[in-house]
Formats: C-alpha cells, sequence, structure tokens
C-alpha cells in the first residue's frame, strides 16, 4: 500500500505556488531562497506522487497545466490558513516587527510615502519597510505587496480596500514655457499647445487617461508611463501636463493653468489581501498610511 505521504507533502506545494506565481524555476528558486535543482526535484517529486504534470516548459517560462492550476490553488489556501494561524496566535501581540512590502504609483510612493516613512519606522524599530513605488498594479494574491496603494479597486482575488483620499489634479506647466507660447484663456487655445502625458498602450489603468478629459483635441508630443519624468519634463519648459496637486505642492517654478476650467479627481484606495488584514505588522503599517493621509487631507484636497 502506497503511503499517502508519498503522494502529497505539504511543504512541496510552496515550490509549486513559487513557480506558478514567478513562472520560472530561477525567480521560484530566488524567492524561495534555495538552489535551481531543488525547485525541480520538488516539483518532479510532486508531479510524481500525483501521477500528474503541473507544468508545461516553454520558452518564456513554465506554463501551468490543468492539474497544476488545481494544486496551486490548494496551495494558496493552505498559505492563507497558515497566514490566518500567524495572526490568532500573535495579531495580538504589542511588540511590532516583521517586513512589510509597500507597492505605490510613483507619485504617491516616491515623492508623498517615502518622505513620510521614518516616523514609522522610529515608532517600531524593529520593523522592515519595503516600499515599491512603480507605475503598476501589484497582485497581492501573488504576494507582490502586502498592502497596495491604487487607484482603484481591483476585481481579482480576496482583497479588501479602503478609501484613502480624494486627490484633486490640473493642468500645470513652467512660467518659461507660458512665456514662450501663446497665451492661454480657455479650453479652445489648448490645441496650439505642446503637452506631456502618458503612453496610452503602457498604462495600467483608464484612471489616468486624463487628456481626453480635458480636451479631445489633446495629443501629448512628449509621452512617458512614468509620472514624476512627466514632473521634470514639465519643470523643464518641455510642456503642459496633467499633475497630481500634492506632486506639485511643494515643488518650485510651476504655475496651474485654467484652474478654474480644468479639475479632476481621483481617489487612493488602500488594499491588502483578505487574510493578511488581521497580521499586526501589516494593519500596523495601513492604520500609519492612514493616518499621516488623513492628517495631509488638504494637500490631496488643496482650496480651490
Amino acid at each position: 500500500m502506497q503511503n499517502p505521504r508519498s503522494a502529497l507533502d505539504w511543504d512541496d506545494l510552496r515550490y509549486v505556488l513559487a513557480v506558478s506565481r514567478d513562472g520560472t524555476v530561477s525567480g521560484a528558486a530566488k524567492r524561495l531562497g534555495v538552489d535551481h535543482a531543488t525547485v525541480i526535484r520538488r516539483i518532479d517529486r510532486l508531479e510524481r506522487g500525483l501521477n500528474a504534470k503541473l507544468f508545461i516548459r516553454r520558452k518564456t517560462g513554465y506554463e501551468r497545466t490543468a492539474a497544476g492550476a488545481r494544486i496551486a490553488a490548494a496551495a494558496e489556501a493552505v498559505e492563507s490558513a497558515v497566514i490566518a494561524g500567524r495572526a490568532d496566535i500573535g495579531g495580538t501581540a504589542a511588540h511590532i516587527a516583521g517586513t512589510v512590502r509597500i507597492g505605490a504609483p510613483d507619485g504617491f510612493g516616491s515623492v508623498y510615502l517615502a518622505a513620510r516613512l521614518g516616523d514609522l519606522v522610529d515608532r517600531h524599530p524593529d520593523l522592515d519597510v519595503q516600499l515599491v513605488a512603480t507605475a503598476r498594479l501589484f497582485s497581492l494574491s501573488k504576494r507582490e505587496a502586502d498592502i497596495a496603494i491604487s487607484v482603484g479597486l481591483p476585481q481579482e482575488g480576496r482583497i479588501v480596500g479602503r478609501k484613502l483620499v480624494d486627490y484633486r489634479l490640473g493642468l500645470y506647466a513652467a512660467p518659461s514655457y507660458l512665456a514662450e507660447h501663446p497665451p492661454i484663456t480657455g479650453r479652445a487655445d489648448l490645441a496650439r499647445h505642446r503637452f506631456v502625458g502618458y503612453i496610452e498602450e503602457l498604462l495600467f489603468t483608464d484612471e489616468l487617461d486624463y487628456l481626453p478629459q480635458v480636451s479631445p483635441a489633446i495629443t501629448p508630443r512628449i509621452r512617458s508611463a512614468n509620472l514624476i519624468a512627466q514632473l521634470h519634463a514639465t519643470l523643464a519648459g518641455v510642456g503642459i501636463a496633467v499633475l497630481p496637486a500634492f506632486l506639485v505642492a511643494d515643488v518650485p517654478g510651476l504655475v496651474p493653468v485654467l484652474p478654474a476650467e480644468v479639475s479632476i479627481q481621483r481617489a487612493f484606495w488602500l488594499l491588502m489581501h483578505a487574510d493578511s488584514r488581521t497580521l499586526a505588522h501589516f494593519r500596523t503599517v495601513a492604520e500609519y498610511i492612514h493616518e499621516i493621509v488623513e492628517r495631509d487631507r488638504a494637500l490631496f484636497q488643496p482650496a480651490a
């Protein structure tokens, strides 16, 4: 009679989940802190025990089979149970320690949040905070981040979210640009001007497609997927850009353009995986972000 353990070693599920999430053996090995051969050996062992192929090797990486998808789902359920168990055992502890990775859009992460994390780690010396500030969507289900700041609510996975704050955007330009180009007295004048904007096909959310809302006659001449690059291009007098008010609040050298006519509003959301929200160190960081944003609400929604 076959030993049930030979068919399914629960520890092997970590390897299936890592390959499933990363799509490559080398990436999974790095994620797990083991060598390439160990990942292959553990996957092979599980496939033999289950008598099923879990992955198909492609030029682009490892693709899950139907059986692999089912095993990966089971592995995620085990992972979630472990997270929930840690919360039950240690969630009420007063001492806050551990690593928390925050994924945030480049403007919010690089300009606003990065400058305000010092007080958080002063309060909790054993807390390790990782900030990934880039223009992309973060998969909480794949554990790419523990906390994500987003401009919309995701549809995938068991994600919980709360609105952080509404924020205002407007048109901004450098005085040098305005001095060298025709005057702007209304929206109709904007078609004659040079704009800085996003690369449409690289937008990670339609919420960032601002310019059609300003005027359908506008076509940006300089484009970047990075908001900080757009900011610096605008500061250099390259053109006019739609920028968040919080981003330009402490940046000298930019002036609003048609502030009474052009005002766009979006919202930031704080997202967490449903199984992670009760962990003390995750919850502490989430509450801190909410606390500082609430304190700085006027920065995001300045008086008209």
